[in-house]
């Protein structure tokens, strides 16, 4: 709280409470971060991005006006993860992202749908606000629209490759009755709260705004990306190829690992951690008995039916059997658990065809039953790890149950420290927690863990090195030996999102760091569950901000030991 002591934590708690409504008003979604459904979507034509980036603009010079010698210890790091926040969403707005408003993992048109699909409906408001944003649908698109024309223009638009799973989506959701679609989901049950007398008014009203609004939208707009996007779309897979595409894809680095790492370098780390990693995956491959090579062991993998589920139930059951036995163990690695739960269900079918492996957010554990034949069960147990817990649903729960923290540390997603620490559970604590029950599972692991190591070079190599997409798909498919579909869709997301990928692994690193850093300076008075909640109570920040309040930890328990009693 801000004191007598330092003023400049009242001012920069203005600050931050003035950014905070701004950047809620004009957010549908953000990834992994909850957003309030409201009965209107956000303005996105050319006024509306032109105030974001004066708005951001300005808020940064704010920031860089404060003295930080009026501001406490807590206002100083609260400070450093506001600005790296406003930048980046600056940054964004100054290279006009918003004309690519999709990739190969997210989308304008999905993210629309999933503010309802993900929200709690649970009084009438609620329902209410699902109405009146799907009547605003046909206005948000053709304004996105709008951006998108202006991007492919000046030749800012997303390659050709990824072009066809992404219309595929749209052609998924027009392809559903009306009271199958996401928009419709919650109108299919209402809570006691919603008075019986009113439902069947919110069902009337709900599939006319889907048949009159929504659908015809998402008819538009496969006409625009089928007939005028598509032919249009640049044929270049790399960001450098993009206008002003050598600042453009070094902002995005930035952004991504809030680190000041050139990409030369990344890439030259990245090629030594596959080595590792890689030599790691034999090591299990031997421990599993297997005689032949890595090339006849993944042929082995790939075609023997022991490894796969013969159904959508079947994974998602064992998916839940891993996590319970994770939860039987949280006691001995965090001293605070979260309050709130997960359900694990399937992504559903429409994104399914482009969608990763699964994700996790608070309260929710997705998993791709989506061709079940490139969905190995040896991999379900790193990929819980990672998504759920103690990984992105843990994590997430912690940041938002955590009421100390403004809300841009306690509601938003870092996706390098969400992913590093996601990482880590999957390579350290998977393994300390004896998750990993088969030389295969950790052969498993092992595999993922390559796969984030070769996210590195092949991010690096297609932005900057000129690598082609069959150059970066064979060194995929020889590093990691993950199924050709796993492989193809990890590509296009690479491809489509640049430097997204390169924050996991970098990130990890750090948390790895430290943890030696605090074990070795600690000794007998090191505590793992004091080392993760430290961690976890930082919610999303830069990573330099992660190693540094480990540091202060040790300095502070140091001190302690040494104090006289």
């Amino acid at each position: 709280m801000p004191t007598a002591d330092f003023p400049a934590d009242r001012t920069l708690a203005d600050i931050a409470a003035r950014e905070w409504q701004f950047r809620r008003r004009h957010v549908v979604r953000e990834l992994g971060a909850y957003v309030p459904l409201r009965h209107v979507l956000p303005d996105v034509d050319a006024e509306s991005q032109a105030e974001k980036l004066a708005f951001w603009t300005g808020i940064l010079a704010e920031l860089e006006a404060l003295d930080l010698t009026m501001l406490s210890p807590a206002g100083r790091e609260d400070r450093l993860v506001l600005r790296q926040q406003v930048a980046a969403l600056r940054s964004s707005q100054a290279f006009r992202d918003y004309q690519r408003p999709f990739n190969g993992f997210t989308s304008f048109w999905d993210d629309t749908a999933a503010s309802i699909r993900e929200e709690t409906f649970d009084r009438e408001e609620k329902y209410r606000d699902a109405i009146g944003l799907m009547r605003d649908v046909p206005r948000y698109f053709d304004e996105t629209i709008a951006n998108m024309q202006a991007g492919l223009a000046r030749g800012f638009s997303q390659p050709s490759v990824i072009l066809p799973t992404s219309i595929r989506t749209i052609e998924a959701v027009l392809a559903q009755a009306v009271d199958e679609t996401d928009y419709f989901r919650p109108f299919r049950k209402f809570p006691q709260s919603v008075p019986v007398t009113v439902r069947d008014e919110l069902v009337r009203q709900a599939r006319a705004a889907i048949t009159d609004a929504v659908l015809p939208s998402y008819q538009r707009l496969l006409v625009f990306m089928r007939d005028i996007y598509a032919p249009a779309a640049t044929q270049c897979i790399a960001a450098t190829g993009l206008p002003d595409g050598p600042d453009y894809y070094q902002a995005k680095v930035r952004e991504f690992t809030t680190l000041d790492m050139p990409a030369d370098e990344i890439f030259e780390l990245g090629l030594t951690e596959v080595e590792i990693c890689s030599a790691r995956m034999l090591e299990a491959m031997r421990a599993s008995g297997f005689g032949g090579t890595l090339a006849e062991f993944l042929a082995f993998l790939k075609t023997d039916p022991q490894f796969y589920p013969i159904s959508a139930e079947e994974l998602l059951m064992r998916a839940a059997w891993i996590t319970k036995k994770v939860e039987a163990k949280l006691d001995r690695f965090f001293g605070l658990l979260p309050r709130r739960r997960f359900a694990i269900e399937p992504v559903p079918e429409s994104i399914a065809p482009t969608y990763p492996m699964g994700t996790g957010a608070p309260g929710l554990y997705l998993l791709n039953t989506y061709n079940l034949a490139a969905r190995p069960l040896y991999i379900l147990p790193v990929l819980t790890l990672h998504e759920a817990v103690p990984g992105h649903c843990f994590q997430m729960s912690l940041a938002a149950e955590n009421s100390a923290r403004p809300p841009f540390r306690s509601e938003t997603y870092g996706i390098a420290y969400g992913n590093a620490w996601a990482l880590y559970c999957e390579k350290r604590l998977g393994v300390e927690m004896g998750i990993y029950e088969t030389p295969y599972e950790l052969f498993g692991m092992w595999s993922l863990l390559t796969l984030r190591a070769v996210r590195m070079v092949v991010d690096v190599g297609v932005h900057a090195k000129g690598w082609d997409y069959d150059r970066a798909r064979d060194y995929m498919s020889e590093k990691t030996g993950l199924p050709l579909p796993v492989i193809e869709a990890e590509l296009k997301r690479y491809i489509s999102w640049p430097g997204q990928a390169l924050g996991y692994y970098l990130g990890m690193m750090a948390i790895e760091r430290s943890r030696e850093k605090a074990e070795r300076l600690l000794g007998a008075g090191f505590d793992i569950r004091a080392f993760h909640d430290r961690i976890l109570a930082l919610g999303p920040v830069p990573m330099t901000v992660v190693e540094s309040s480990i540091d202060r930890m040790i300095t502070e328990q140091l001190a302690h030991a040494t104090k006289p009693a």
